[in-house]
């Protein structure tokens, strides 16, 4: 298994709340796609959220998202990690 970061952009005041929703929304479905999401982050100033999951591949981690009903604008492979 591989490890990506994910991004999201446009989730202006998003709420600790709202973001443990959309995280529980993907470890719901998660297995469908052989995929983990270990953390989820979010500024809500920016409206940036963060996602660091384990998965076979970028796509899988995009449709977990999609059919989630939140997208991500960037999918990110992260190689080395200590």
């Amino acid at each position: 298994m591989a490890t990506f970061m994910d991004v999201h952009h446009g989730m202006n005041g998003i709420t600790q709340d709202q973001l443990a929703q959309a995280h529980q929304a993907d470890l719901a479905i998660e297995k469908d796609e052989h995929v983990h999401f270990m953390q989820a982050w979010a500024d809500p100033e920016s409206g940036t959220v963060y996602c660091l999951s384990e998965a076979p591949d970028a796509e899988a981690v995009q449709r977990v998202h999609e059919r989630a009903g939140h997208r991500a604008d960037e999918i990110h492979a992260v190689p080395f990690k200590v």
